[in-house]
């Protein structure tokens, strides 16, 4: 979930003031989709301040997220490395998430973590970007986009409008960057 600006940020740290800027854009279509992406098997790669605020959240509400407890958690974190939360495994090391990325399993989902997401563009780890886009401009706090990231083009394989605004947009990883003229 970003802004317009690039803005993911939707807890409180550094002072930031605009907790709850999703809601007032939720709508049928949007449930819809949400929930239609959540019913896919998948692991998940979290961060560890994500993975704190899911581990004292999901674990009683998988009816909403049926998957997530069977997921596998693998959690980059150089603090913590345990947690009652089934199917969690701690990571320390980007040589982690590259074993992890090739090797055969379940899709890898990252959700949230913003320092997570822009490790992994910056070392192009990235083959899909699942965005829903917000129609506002929050000015600051935590960016998907910090300019880290190196150049790599993507293809819209799926994209869907809500009634509030919202863009749901999914990118595959199309190679690299190509150039040409424009005009005469």
């Amino acid at each position: 979930m970003i802004t317009l600006d690039g803005v993911m940020q939707e807890d409180e740290s550094g002072g930031f003031k605009y907790r709850g800027w999703t809601a007032p854009y939720r709508d049928e279509i949007g449930g819809k989709a949400v929930q239609k992406e959540l019913m896919k098997p998948a692991d998940y790669l979290l961060g560890r301040k994500t993975f704190e605020i899911w581990a004292g959240y999901w674990p009683e509400h998988a009816d909403f997220w049926p998957g997530i407890n069977e997921g596998t958690k693998y959690v980059m974190s150089n603090t913590i490395d345990k947690s009652d939360w089934k199917n969690t495994v701690f990571i320390k090391s980007l040589g982690d998430i590259e074993k992890l990325i090739n090797s055969e399993g379940a899709d890898i989902q990252v959700w949230g973590g913003s320092k997570l997401i822009q490790l992994l563009l910056k070392n192009d780890l990235v083959d899909e970007l699942r965005l829903k886009i917000y129609p506002l401009t929050l000015g600051e706090g935590k960016k998907l986009f910090d300019g880290g990231q190196g150049p790599a083009a993507f293809t819209l394989t799926e994209s869907l409008v809500t009634t509030t605004g919202v863009i749901f947009a999914s990118y595959k990883r199309a190679g690299e960057v190509k150039t040409g003229t424009v005009g005469a």
